[in-house]
């Protein structure tokens, strides 16, 4: 498989946003934590531009920790690549025997290779089993959520992980569908939407099954649970000065990191107080003003990064224990 294919979003800006925690002259061996290694385009990067750090990166893709391995192998014991999924960071530091990070980075959402690879079934572009599955050693596929999951559950996920307004409509077909026959390629689900959906419906957003394969693939990686942990996680790794910078790529993602990163940019102090405890003090500042979109340039060079929202924030003081 290429790799020149991928191409990291808003890499520079990233860069950007990490390098003061990664070139402070006080702490001439920072380390990195890439929690979503993907096919290793920002590890790489980070690598390259700060050369006395030493990267940590996550991935739960077997085949994406194979082919970044290979493309990160010129960087011998810098890189230590790890099989896990992102909200076990702070399990991972442990065993690697790292107390806190000066830098970490989340590029979320599905990688290009699991899109670009047809038998994974991420992509409604083209026919092929529905599996979805990030790590494919684990859980259940997205076969299996529509062809077993009560329909006011599917009804539920297709709202809360796809915001498809059209949520009913759909669930009624796929378990009309589902008693004919189980529901086993993308092909036949795409086209049982496009059925499904009012004419209006189809006439705004780009392909009708997009949303639909959003809330099943979240479903399946348990994504949005598992982000609900990490962030927070992230934030608990960074050492006073550390950055964190984190991609999302769709509203429910950016949502939560914003949610975390405001939380811990709060003072918290009960009113009145003529003077603020430490304790109260916010714990993060945040670096960027809302989320920064993607150039034009950036998008019409790479159209995954249409939907990138970034943010970043710094850790500025120590957590009362």
């Amino acid at each position: 498989m290429s790799q020149t294919r991928h191409v990291p979003v808003m890499l520079q800006r990233c860069l950007d946003l990490l390098a003061p925690a990664l070139q402070d002259p006080a702490d001439p061996e920072p380390v990195v934590v890439d929690c979503t290694l993907g096919l290793g385009g920002h590890s790489e990067a980070l690598l390259a531009s700060f050369p006395t750090a030493r990267l940590i990166a996550l991935d739960r893709d077997k085949e994406a920790l194979r082919l970044s391995g290979e493309r990160l192998a010129p960087y011998g014991d810098r890189a230590t690549l790890v099989h896990a999924v992102y909200d076990e960071l702070p399990e991972v530091l442990e065993r690697l025997g790292v107390p806190k990070v000066q830098g970490v980075l989340f590029d979320l959402g599905v990688s290009s290779m699991q899109l670009d690879e047809a038998d994974r079934g991420f992509a409604y572009a083209q026919d092929a089993p529905l599996d979805m599955r990030m790590d494919q050693s684990t859980g259940v596929s997205a076969a299996e959520v529509l062809n077993t999951y009560p329909p006011g559950e599917l009804v539920r996920i297709l709202r809360a992980y796809g915001e498809e307004k059209q949520a009913k409509r759909i669930v009624s077909a796929v378990v009309r569908e589902r008693e004919k026959e189980p529901f086993s390629n993308s092909a036949r689900l795409v086209e049982l939407i496009r059925d499904a959906l009012p004419q209006a419906a189809k006439r705004t957003g780009g392909n009708p099954a997009k949303r639909t394969f959003q809330a099943l693939r979240i479903e399946v990686n348990g994504e949005l649970s598992v982000l609900e942990r990490a962030i927070p996680a992230a934030v608990d790794s960074l050492a006073v000065g550390g950055r964190i910078a984190v991609l999302s790529y769709h509203s429910l993602e950016d949502r939560l990191v914003k949610q975390v990163f405001a939380a811990g940019a709060a003072n918290t102090a009960p009113p009145g107080l003529p003077v603020v405890p430490e304790r109260y003090q916010p714990r993060l500042k945040q670096l960027t003003r809302g989320a920064e979109l993607p150039t034009e340039e950036e998008v019409a060079e790479n159209r995954r990064a249409a939907p990138a929202r970034l943010r970043g924030a710094q850790r500025i003081r120590e957590e009362e224990r």
